[in-house]
């Protein structure tokens, strides 16, 4: 008898305390975490992930290492102009660290070069593109090359593990071209091959095909040219499942696009001279770009694979 009525206190004690821990846990979901704003006024500072080999868009000059950048300086008058007070503290990341950083908010705001796609943003929360990555060519200045269809029949340097491979398969397939391809094990090596005369176009992200050529021997010797293999919108990121701080970002960015404040900045990193050999990447605004800054959007890169 005792040890029935034992039986029956201890299950009936242990359905109260599931009882408490599913209320509890219940309760700490529906609890609302601090949001962004709202850590930047108590802590009095924002914590900007930035990179610092992604020129022209997020890298580190000198021993101080100041950060400086496209989406860097973009990232610096979002926050002047949604947190005015805020002190801005600087955090170097990888792409390897960036998506877990932000999500668990040790970084408030991403600068670096990250791609929008509907992966990541399980992870992380978009701002509206301000840049898209154009997979196009590099070739000599004088070599009259302007379009993909030029390249048949020519060899083609490439990186391996690059999307850039498997848009120049889908380019052979779809438009029945043949052309030789020369895989560098990475983005130097692949200008090499292009340099010393073993391919006659570098196909690669336009943001990286013009630092690499300003970056070389003789920038000038150089063009990039023909139309997008592959387009990925670029955006600033932050935690997810935070409107409030998104609505913020992305009325600023409105604003500076709005104003024409974007494009001056765009043309200040792509256009003019940057640091640290002055030297312009002399890469115009495309046209996807263009069209965004008309009509902004925060869609992902899967939405541009499906036009």
């Amino acid at each position: 008898m005792r040890s029935t009525f034992s039986l029956a206190w201890l299950a009936k004690s242990l359905s109260l305390v599931l009882a408490a821990g599913a209320l509890l846990a219940q309760a700490q979901t529906a609890a609302p975490a601090e949001g962004t704003l709202d850590k930047i006024r108590n802590t009095g500072k924002v914590v900007l992930g930035v990179r610092e080999a992604s020129p022209p868009m997020a890298y580190a000059l000198g021993a101080n290492e100041r950060f400086v950048g496209y989406h860097v300086e973009l990232c610096e008058r979002v926050l002047k102009d949604i947190a005015p007070k805020a002190r801005l503290e600087y955090m170097a990341l990888t792409a390897q660290n960036t998506l877990p950083l932000v999500s668990n908010g040790t970084v408030d705001i991403g600068c670096g070069p990250t791609t929008n796609n509907l992966a990541r943003q399980q992870q992380v929360a978009f701002a509206l593109t301000t840049y898209v990555s154009e997979v196009r060519m590099a070739v000599r200045a004088d070599s009259g090359i302007t379009s993909v269809a030029q390249l048949a029949g020519r060899s083609v340097a490439a990186t391996t593990g690059t999307t850039a491979v498997q848009l120049l398969r889908k380019l052979e397939r779809a438009q029945n071209l043949t052309f030789k391809t020369a895989l560098g094990k990475d983005h130097l090596e692949s200008f090499l091959i292009l340099e010393s005369g073993r391919a006659d176009a570098f196909v690669l992200d336009d943001n990286l095909l013009a630092g690499i050529i300003a970056n070389s021997k003789t920038p000038q010797a150089w063009r990039i040219v023909g139309e997008p293999l592959g387009s990925e919108p670029i955006a600033l990121l932050f935690r997810k499942d935070d409107p409030a701080f998104k609505a913020a970002v992305d009325g600023s960015i409105r604003a500076l696009m709005k104003s024409g404040e974007l494009e001056r900045l765009y043309a200040k990193w792509f256009l003019e001279p940057i640091p640290p050999r002055q030297t312009p990447l002399n890469l115009s605004m495309s046209t996807a770009l263009r069209q965004l800054i008309a009509n902004p959007n925060d869609l992902p890169l899967e939405s541009y694979a499906a036009r």
